[in-house]
């Protein structure tokens, strides 16, 4: 395990022990899910509240200007504590050794109370709130990454089970998580840090809070053009301008992943040729037997996901127009309803395919700089464009939602993301069947074989999709605007 395939993961390898290798498989993910719940916690009830102005209420009451910073905070923390809470229910439960368990319980729990940090001074620093969560994902997935880039550059022990990080993990919240070594050394001082760090960024955020007026930020909002250019004559111009930004981070993201795809996928396989229970873990991820495929469907979920995101990400904007009245502007000057809500679909699908796209080049470029075959970028290119359908089926599902259930449907959108996801990347570890698996639509996408191409469930994921589009855009104009 320990090898730069560890980036695969993005686990610091601490033997071979099965509860060591389920700590090293899945204590970066349960890390990661728990900072971006935090962050998006604080950034939701502090800016997001502020630009709506419930905090205006609240602070022309008893109860102050510094009551919901404060509240924030403390929602924040106990969040972190029950999410800790559970996982360590969770690890027991299945027989892992408690204080191996209570330490993967701490990791979280403390990764959350600093990305509740990192959100809360954000939402300070930035203007709004889509500027602050944006600035607050990067910061989870930078140090997401510098975690797993000095776990891949560090020393492996003489027998390859274990991985001394590099300094670079140690600049990370990650990092200090996953150097406690649950289930090996149990080591708890490394998690000193996070509390240290927590401690730091509520103060900070405590001290921005008191020097800045209510409505302003210490980043000034960046004053747009006084006339719109010709080509921005359009609804669907005004949608690609405002989902600009967002969508280039999501095409990054992917460019990415495949980059690590093609790079990290060979080592995968060469790994799995000496450790059957390598090899069994990769084909239950990836659902495919192919030695050349194993690792690399494993990114291509991931690019999948990222995606569906972006996509997601996308179609939700109509829905945060509309609450915030730049829908009801835009209605009005003789655009219907079908057409506004058909140029968001339009647009997550194109940011969804982009994705993809980069995914698939950046795969490219990364087996060609290693003297790759064509084998392997062909197989990129299918497992990528497998994940295209599954992607818009999320739009489809968001635009669906924004109709039917306009109050809640960021909520659920987001949740059937992050479950769908969840079930794919993980649902062979858990042991959850092959049919709940293949549930998720990220698993359901054709793959490389072998022998050629597995279509899998394309058609029906194909068709639900469609489906989905025109009973939103056919029901959009029977209701009023929800505000």
């Amino acid at each position: 395990m320990a090898n730069p395939v560890v980036l695969l993961f993005r686990g610091l390898p601490s033997g071979a022990g099965e509860a060591q290798m389920v700590a090293f498989l899945l204590l970066p993910w349960l890390l990661l899910l728990v900072a971006l719940m935090c962050s998006f916690l604080a950034v939701r009830h502090t800016r997001g509240d502020e630009e709506e102005g419930r905090l205006e209420l609240v602070s022309a009451t008893a109860a102050g200007r510094t009551a919901p910073l404060v509240a924030t905070a403390l929602h924040g923390v106990g969040a972190s504590i029950v999410a800790g809470a559970v996982v360590a229910v969770i690890f027991v439960a299945s027989g892992a050794p408690p204080v191996g368990a209570a330490l993967i319980a701490a990791g979280c729990t403390l990764a959350g109370t600093v990305f509740l940090g990192v959100g809360l001074v954000s939402a300070e620093l930035m203007p709004t709130s889509r500027a602050a969560n944006a600035l607050a994902v990067w910061l989870v997935v930078g140090t997401f990454v510098l975690a797993g880039a000095g776990n891949a550059l560090g020393t492996p022990s003489a027998d390859l089970t274990r991985m001394t990080s590099s300094a670079l993990a140690w600049f990370s919240p990650f990092g200090w998580a996953e150097n406690t070594r649950p289930f090996d050394t149990d080591d708890a001082w490394p998690l000193a840090a996070s509390v240290l760090a927590t401690l730091v960024l509520l103060g900070g955020a405590a001290l921005l809070h008191a020097r800045r007026d209510l409505g302003a930020s210490f980043v000034p909002p960046r004053t747009g053009r006084a006339a719109a250019r010709p080509g921005f004559a359009t609804h669907l111009a005004l949608t690609v301008r405002q989902s600009r930004a967002a969508g280039i981070g999501w095409i990054v993201a992917g460019l990415l992943v495949g980059i690590l795809s093609t790079s990290l996928a060979g080592v995968a396989s060469r790994i799995g040729e000496g450790n059957p229970a390598v090899t069994s873990l990769l084909q239950a991820l990836s659902g495919t037997s192919a030695d050349l495929s194993r690792g690399l469907i494993v990114f291509f979920v991931m690019l999948g996901i990222f995606a569906a995101c972006a996509a997601t990400q996308t179609v939700l904007r109509a829905r945060q127009d509309e609450t915030q009245g730049t829908a009801e502007l835009v209605l009005g000057g003789g655009l219907t309803r079908t057409r506004w809500l058909a140029d968001h679909v339009v647009v997550a699908a194109a940011c969804a395919v982009l994705t993809i796209a980069a995914g698939i080049a950046g795969a490219a470029a990364g087996a060609l700089s290693g003297g790759t075959d064509a084998d392997l970028i062909r197989a990129a290119a299918v497992a990528g464009a497998g994940q295209i359908v599954p992607a818009c089926l999320f739009a489809a599902w968001a635009a669906v939602l924004v109709v039917a259930l306009p109050r809640t449907a960021i909520a659920l959108a987001w949740a059937l993301v992050a479950v769908a996801a969840v079930i794919a990347l993980f649902g062979p570890l858990f042991g959850l069947s092959t049919a709940v698996v293949n549930a998720s639509p990220f698993a359901s996408g054709p793959v490389p074989t072998g022998e050629g191409v597995d279509p899998r469930g394309i058609v029906p994921l194909l068709v639900v999709a469609a489906v989905g589009v025109a009973a939103a855009l056919g029901g959009i104009h029977r209701r009023e605007l929800v505000a």
